[in-house]
């Protein structure tokens, strides 16, 4: 074979070779993709447009399909591209499919049901394993399935996921597993829960950078972060750590504000969900001033998670914050029931003024919780609680869904007469007279009073206290009270007075 013609020989081979390899590259080039939620075992919500998206070669049709009904969308000149699938009912495993050019991605175990995201700080994370009573109906339930966010941050907004699997599993969370549990039964259809939570996080770590525009508060925490180089630096240098993070890196980096949210909350978006279970305060419980600026910075939260959703609507239900006193140093002789003394009252009284916001519901926790752990364990009451609510805003029913909410209030001599919301049956757990009120006259003094129940009426007096003019009510760490209404939920704390302290 002469040289010329062994030269011709090798680069046809060569173009043969290149051939078969560019037709490979092509065939497995993966230009279609879904965004992070969308994986095998996933549950889509039922009787609402279903949100699908994700990326292909620009400007190329894409067909999604869902048990047997198809959307026809085409990608932007970017390759990004989003169908809305129509209202389904419960049920499944269905097939799902999205196709586009000569690629298909094709999932067979897809579930139509509930699906809610669960989302806080520690109390949300505490796992079902350390909670006996919860941990036991592990094994007694069905259909739950659950996605579980990475703990990590981001310094600007993520819309992937880097790890996290759809899991034929309970959530780890009591909260969210109680929750998801007694959903599950009462209503009978699959529940899908995404966790996103990371102890000892602030509201302000769920803030996206555009909340500086509205939040005073939050444009100052945000100009301080900024500026701190070296924090910043810390931070870059944790997350390029090989490896498992070490607990003291895990706990600054979750401290932080807006970091989490762009890592943990925005690549969620817009998964049509049914709504948002929300346990967290505790971070934002320092001062009375940052307990006060809670309604502000939630209200402005919750409408923005709603703008970005696209959904109408996107119900949220918040866990407001049990009993507690603190640390068991605390200062000598600390009232636990006195309403004066400093205490969570206030961030409580933040969030009961959530359910003023469309939409929003607040689950009353104030008989459970422990006086110096910040972590109780009777959080069984808690998922149930959720449940109930959930149930409420999932077929728009009427009825007992929430303890006693303070109604309005009349003087008469030296009695007060106090009316309920949600009173019907109204009584005592331990059948013996209703406990936690006082009273205040001109003076802003407070006394214990005591109380009789009257149909859906509570009658108070104070000893001593011949002008009453207001009442608090479990207005205080850890109040003992014990007035409940027919279904066993327990009054909510108030408060009638405008006192600074």
């Amino acid at each position: 074979m002469t040289l010329q013609k062994k030269s011709v020989k090798d680069f046809t081979n060569r173009l043969f070779l290149f051939t078969v390899l560019f037709s490979s590259l092509s065939l497995f080039s993966n230009d279609l993709k879904l965004g992070s939620l969308f994986q095998e075992h996933m549950v889509l919500q039922r009787n609402m447009p279903i949100n699908i998206w994700g990326k292909s070669l620009p400007s190329k049709q894409v067909n999604v399909a869902l048990n047997n009904k198809m959307i026809t969308v085409v990608s932007d000149a970017k390759g990004n591209w989003k169908a809305i699938l129509p209202k389904f009912k419960a049920g499944g495993p269905f097939k799902f499919s999205v196709t586009s050019e000569d690629e298909s991605i094709i999932f067979k175990d897809v579930m139509i049901g509930e699906v809610w995201i669960c989302a806080g700080q520690s109390n949300m994370v505490w796992p079902h394993k350390k909670i006996k009573e919860i941990h036991k109906l592990d094994a007694l339930s069905k259909n739950i399935r659950t996605f579980e966010m990475p703990q990590t941050v981001a310094f600007q907004k993520q819309n992937n996921i880097q790890n996290g699997v759809w899991a034929l599993k309970n959530p780890s969370s009591a909260v969210a597993f109680s929750f998801s549990y007694f959903l599950q039964k009462n209503i009978g259809v699959p529940v899908g829960v995404i966790l996103t939570a990371w102890g000892s996080s602030s509201i302000e770590g769920w803030l996206p950078r555009e909340a500086t525009k509205q939040l005073p508060h939050f444009n100052e925490i945000m100009e301080t972060f900024d500026a701190d180089q070296e924090k910043n630096q810390q931070i870059k240098s944790i997350l390029n750590t090989k490896g498992k993070r070490k607990r003291e890196d895990d706990i600054f980096l979750r401290r932080q504000p807006n970091i989490l949210y762009n890592a943990m909350m925005n690549p969620i978006i817009p998964y049509t969900s049914r709504g948002l279970v929300w346990y967290q305060g505790e971070s934002n419980t320092k001062t009375k001033e940052t307990m006060l600026q809670y309604k502000e910075t939630f209200t402005f939260w919750a409408d923005y998670l709603r703008n970005q959703w696209q959904q109408s609507p996107l119900e949220i239900i918040v866990v407001a914050l049990p009993g507690y006193i603190g640390k068991t140093n605390k200062k000598p002789r600390f009232d636990a029931e006195n309403p004066t003394e400093k205490s969570w009252a206030w961030m409580r009284a933040s969030q009961f003024e959530l359910d003023k916001i469309k939409n929003v519901s607040v689950v009353t926790t104030i008989d459970l919780g422990k006086a110096f752990n910040i972590h109780p364990s009777d959080k069984l009451p808690v998922g149930k609680r959720v449940a109930l609510l959930a149930e409420k805003v999932t077929f728009n029913k009427n009825g007992l869904f929430n303890g006693p909410i303070f109604k309005n209030y009349k003087i008469r001599k030296n009695k007060i007469i106090i009316k309920f919301f949600d009173a019907k049956g109204l009584t005592t757990n331990d059948t013996k007279a209703p406990r936690g009120f006082w009273i205040s006259d001109k003076n802003k003094k407070w006394h214990k009073a005591t109380a009789v129940i009257k149909g859906k009426k509570v009658i108070i007096k104070g000893e001593g206290v011949e002008k009453p003019l207001h009442v608090r009510y479990a207005f205080s760490a850890k109040p003992d009270v014990n007035l409940v209404n027919k279904i066993g939920l327990p009054a909510r704390p108030f408060r009638t007075d405008t006192f600074q302290n």
